[in-house]
């Protein structure tokens, strides 16, 4: 099973700004969902709260969600205490290629079994209280999948990456 980390990130590694997305690009969203749907979708507890009701559980994918809280509830989503459990879970489901959706500890905790990054470019600097963890793309083979100039509807340009583990 292909373990690939999905985020889109500031030129600074912003991925986050109280609980919420620090930019609206509905071109990304629909990559992001185009490319996780069929899939299953591990997330940290933090991360899944922030996405709206109406989204949660996402649809069309698998939703796992990792969090310390032995009581947490997640209708629609299988809720397990590690990152490790949620992995095995899709692994034992059959799952070809897991989703890390974030949040930011979760990204860090994960990095080094990812096999792929699909990293969302977003072409800003900002200040924010949550980042994608510094990584060397020296140790990666990237290739754009997507451009996207800034318009009106997209309030920054961007560029999606897809980095391959050499």
């Amino acid at each position: 099973m292909k373990i690939t980390l999905i985020a889109a990130l500031s030129e600074n590694n912003v991925i986050g700004v109280n609980g919420d997305l620090p930019w609206r690009l509905p071109e990304d969203m629909k990559f992001f969902s185009k490319t996780t749907r069929g899939h299953h979708v591990l997330t940290g507890r933090k991360n899944y709260e922030s996405i709206p009701k109406k989204y949660r559980p996402l649809p069309g994918r698998t939703n796992i969600v990792v969090t310390r809280s032995e009581d947490y509830q997640a209708d629609g989503a299988l809720v397990v205490s590690s990152i490790k459990e949620g992995i095995e879970h899709a692994r034992s489901a059959g799952e070809t290629n897991l989703f890390i959706i974030g949040g930011g500890e979760i990204y860090k905790q994960t990095l080094e079994l990812a096999d792929t990054l699909v990293l969302t470019h977003v072409q800003t600097t900002l200040e924010g209280d949550t980042f994608f963890p510094e990584f060397s793309p020296t140790e990666w083979v990237a290739k754009c999948v997507l451009r996207h100039p800034k318009d009106d509807v997209h309030n920054f340009g961007f560029e999606v990456m897809e980095y391959s583990k050499k």
